[in-house]
């Protein structure tokens, strides 16, 4: 019978759910039998997949808000981040003007091997034209992604070629890099950014320091700010490259998961030096466990905007048609006892608004608008310094939310990606003499500058879109707004380093925390 298939499903389900799980095979077949006398008797056909999926769904949100349901077809979508690859071509693309953009091929992917290069425009996959046709991401994914060792080709049109340029490209594994940055701000300190905590963040984070290292880095600037996490072998990992051995990095437990204690080991790359923490309320879960520990060790300084607050462990299992849940089954508490977890009594919609909340109570404006209770104090293990609990990490030094530049005019130029369009189009037919003037990054830096004309090409743009610029905007946010097209230039001529080299001119937080470093004594002295 059609509905068979779903019973072990919803046993296994029902035997995690706390409310249910005494009466957990009762109540499964009882469920099941339901879904049977739809299925005999309901006077129209039903749908038993998508009855049991509802199903698992509401049971599900009245548990946690991280507690959730995977369908099969998004299950391997939602991994690939975290797992570090995927088969495919291996090209960073963009749509521009119906037409699929190479923005850059993967170093050492199998588009890069064939010749592939940076400005291609694709028209053609396997012979049936892209071009026109209203493709979009999903469209592009489904026709250049596949199974390792299976072949697609691909005809791209090329800036001073008359015909198309046929490639044949065998597919093959791609890493999904989960560090975007690695470079030296200054003789000794360096600045690695992580963007998610995936099976690879390890093994980056370690060739980045490596690096770093030999150009002389003693301290570290991590920049953890909208990470939102990811798996806890790679934070524990990370932490381990700044405590010394023996020292707990973070602990969980729940009601059928005992306390586990999670250790540094004997050797990171930097156990000595200062360390700067950046985090923001986008810095959730795995961000969290690095920069609580490193907090409560007083092994170097967090700053930035209390974190989002993200302290529960789900674990993964399998549905028998592939789908998944991802169940919460413990909690993750800091070395000094600190839960990380906010509360979330009042419902999933009231705690998805939470951020929203912290923004209309002016929490990312002024360090003033917060206060806890005495029942949330905790101290730091070596120097006993007051530390926050509650939900989140709350940082040494507050940096509120930069909104100087920030204008309508600028949420819409944002929204509609027409920075990311703008200076796609305008490298791909500047490419090589930007290139040929530009030798190398610094001389780019020292000399590129957005001119009144460049400016005025790129507002032509947003009126041709049908952006509507007050002129009073317009001036308030054409600071950033040129220093974004600067690096994002830079990013596509010379890659992500770059980028952040450029955008970090203009972040509040990243500019504090090189501050602190370059005055360390005295913010030690004011802080313990």
């Amino acid at each position: 019978m059609k509905h068979n298939f779903f019973f072990p499903a919803i046993i296994g389900l029902l035997l995690l759910s706390n409310q249910l799980y005494g009466q957990a095979i009762k109540q499964g077949y009882k469920f099941a039998r339901f879904i049977d006398y739809l299925d005999s008797y309901y006077v129209d056909s039903i749908n038993a997949e998508a009855i049991v999926d509802g199903a698992i769904v509401n049971i599900l949100g009245e548990l946690d808000p991280h507690s959730t349901y995977i369908p099969a077809d998004e299950l391997k979508k939602m991994r690939e981040p975290l797992e570090g690859n995927f088969e495919g071509i291996g090209i960073q693309f963009n749509i521009l003007k119906d037409t699929i953009y190479v923005v850059d091929p993967i170093q050492g992917g199998p588009s890069q091997s064939v010749g592939i290069m940076a400005g291609d425009k694709i028209i053609m996959v396997d012979d049936v034209p892209v071009a026109g046709i209203g493709i979009t991401n999903d469209g592009v994914f489904k026709l250049l992604r596949g199974k390792k060792g299976t072949k697609v080709k691909v005809s791209v049109l090329r800036k001073g070629n008359k015909k198309l340029l046929d490639f044949t490209i065998t597919r093959d594994k791609i890493p999904i890099f989960s560090i975007d940055a690695a470079y030296m701000i200054d003789k000794n300190t360096g600045y690695i950014k992580i963007l998610r905590f995936s099976a690879t963040t390890t093994e980056e984070f370690k060739v980045a320091a490596a690096k770093l290292r030999g150009q002389g880095a003693e301290n570290l600037v991590l920049d953890l700010t909208n990470n939102g996490g990811g798996y806890l072998d790679a934070a524990v990992n990370i932490a381990d490259e700044f405590l010394p051995a023996a020292k707990t990095i973070v602990y969980t437990e729940g009601l059928r998961s005992p306390r586990k204690d999670y250790i540094a080991t004997a050797y990171g790359n930097f156990e000595k030096g200062k360390i700067v923490v950046l985090i923001d309320e986008g810095s959730a879960s795995a961000s969290e466990i690095v920069s609580g520990a490193i907090q409560d060790w007083d092994r170097g300084l967090v700053i930035g905007r209390r974190s989002f607050g993200k302290g529960l462990v789900q674990r993964e299992m399998l549905l028998p048609d592939e789908s998944a849940v991802r169940i919460t089954t413990a909690k993750y508490y800091t070395p000094s006892g600190r839960l990380i977890q906010k509360p979330f009594s009042g419902g999933t919609e009231k705690y998805h608004q939470e951020i929203y909340n912290r923004y209309a109570h002016g929490e990312l404006m002024s360090i003033d608008s917060i206060s806890f209770p005495d029942s949330l104090k905790f101290t730091t293990l070596v120097n006993k310094r007051t530390v926050f609990g509650g939900g989140g990490i709350m940082p040494d030094i507050f940096i509120p939310l930069d909104t100087s530049f920030y204008t309508d005019f600028y949420r819409d130029i944002v929204q509609n990606g027409l920075l990311n369009q703008f200076t796609l189009q305008y490298v791909d037919e500047n490419r090589a003499g930007l290139k040929k003037k530009y030798k190398d990054f610094p001389l780019y830096d020292k000399e590129f500058n957005i001119d009144e004309k460049l400016f005025q090409q790129f507002m032509l743009l947003t009126e041709q879109e049908g952006i509507v610029a007050n002129d009073e905007q317009v001036m308030v946010s054409k600071p950033l707004v040129e220093i974004m097209i600067k690096a994002l230039i830079a990013r596509d001529l010379f890659g992500t380093d770059e980028f952040y080299r450029i955008y970090n001119t203009t972040n509040n937080t990243y500019l504090k925390a090189v501050e602190v470093i370059d005055s360390w004594g005295s913010y030690m002295s004011e802080l313990f």
